[in-house]
């Protein structure tokens, strides 16, 4: 399957998917963030959209394009429902997971950015690295033992090793215990 991937400047987000759209790749397959946030060099989230041409080529194979654009913390991208009116759900699902604001969003409602998936009242973004998980707050990480830990029960502390936790395990200051 020949594969290409683009990074492309926020302000040529849409030119660049239309443009795609002109050379063939009119399957609109997904579009999602990656929460590069806790970069040193330029921080924000990757707005990735994956795109396919159906048009059977010489060994019958798809051809796929994925555009990624890094959008500075904060700030909004345009949207591509003016492009593919399939990218209105992934849009509000980036919205609601990540936070990502999306200009000129228009999925042909009138209502707007709006909740997809998460449940009324629900409060931040749980995709972010920044989210506390709050079931991670009442029960201890259930991954890989660390070392010198046994499966009698017994610990042996490992000398020189700090325990790790996992992504979106609060601190022992967080929450009720």
């Amino acid at each position: 399957m020949p594969r290409e991937r683009l990074t492309i400047a926020t302000q040529e987000w849409v030119r660049a998917v239309r443009d795609a759209r002109e050379r063939g790749y009119t399957f609109f397959d997904w579009l999602s963030a990656v929460d590069e946030s806790d970069r040193e060099q330029d921080p924000g989230l990757d707005v990735v959209c994956h795109l396919l041409d159906p048009r059977p080529g010489p060994e019958r194979d798809l051809r796929t394009l994925l555009l990624r654009t890094r959008v500075p913390l904060g700030a909004p991208l345009a949207s591509l429902t003016g492009v593919f009116g399939g990218a209105a759900w992934h849009e509000r699902e980036t919205h609601e997971m990540f936070g990502q604001e999306f200009t000129g969003f228009d999925d042909g409602t009138g209502l707007g950015m709006r909740p997809l998936l998460l449940p009324d009242g629900f409060e931040g973004t749980p995709l972010r690295k920044s989210f506390v998980l709050a079931a991670r707050a009442t029960k201890p990480w259930p991954g890989g033992k660390e070392p010198g830990e046994g499966h009698s029960g017994t610990t042996r502390k490992s000398p020189g090793r700090r325990r790790v936790s996992a992504p979106g395990v609060p601190g022992p200051e967080w929450g009720p215990r």
